[in-house]
């Protein structure tokens, strides 16, 4: 009864096995690939990062695994899982510095965070990233196409991070706080000129010394009668 047991449990085993090895080998690196291409450009982007990560991860050696980890990034950017984006271009510069996309790859990177920006009145972070990563791209590869992609793009980051320093000192403003106000319109006019709040800035600072000048004047003493 035993041996019978062993037996059985022996077949499920090598069954299973048997199983494991033809999901895994029922696709060479060529079809997966292809099935990849066909999901991408069909816009079914989960089922074009399913085939590539499986290309990926089974054939890691194959001349397609770049091509995939290429394309897992693409689906996810144009899921606009942005995070998740940014994670697969940034490795895949890591792993490939020298191949012929990184300055695609580094556009996409500043491009996930572009896409991320608010509206002036919030959270500038994505601004600030994307401007960094736009100013690396411009640096590296100044010839590239991408480059100049990347400089109309970071007019808009300017504008944006500008916006809002110049929303944040005119609530200052507002509220009479003149020294935190002068700061921000200080900013605007210094660090980002010539891209819409540099005039307007002027003016509030012009405003915020003639209010903190009239405090700064001694009040004057009534003479003895």
């Amino acid at each position: 009864m035993k041996r019978l047991l062993f037996a059985c449990v022996g077949v499920v085993l090598i069954c299973s096995g048997c199983a494991w090895f033809e999901s895994k080998e029922e696709k060479s690196a060529q079809e997966l690939v292809q099935d990849g291409v066909d999901y991408f450009e069909d816009g079914r982007y989960k089922k074009a990062v399913e085939s590539f990560e499986k290309l990926r991860d089974w054939y890691p050696f194959s001349r397609y695994a770049i091509l995939a980890e290429l394309k897992i990034a693409d689906a996810y950017f144009n899921l606009e899982s942005y995070a998740d984006a940014i994670f697969a271009y940034e490795e895949f510069e890591q792993l490939h510095p020298r191949n012929e996309a990184i300055p695609y790859v580094i556009f996409r990177i500043g491009r996930s965070y572009f896409n991320q920006i608010d509206t002036i009145d919030r959270d500038q972070s994505n601004a600030a990233k994307a401007l960094e990563t736009y100013q690396r791209l411009v640096q590296q590869y100044p010839e590239d196409a991408y480059a100049g992609m990347a400089r109309s793009d970071m007019l808009a980051c300017y504008q944006s991070l500008s916006g809002h320093e110049f929303y944040v000192g005119l609530f200052y403003y507002k509220n009479k706080n003149y020294k935190a106000a002068k700061a921000r319109f200080t900013a605007v006019v210094e660090k980002y000129p010539d891209v819409g709040n540099h005039y307007k800035a002027l003016t509030y600072l012009a405003n915020c010394d003639s209010w903190n000048q009239s405090r700064s004047q001694p009040s004057e003493v009534p003479s003895a009668p």
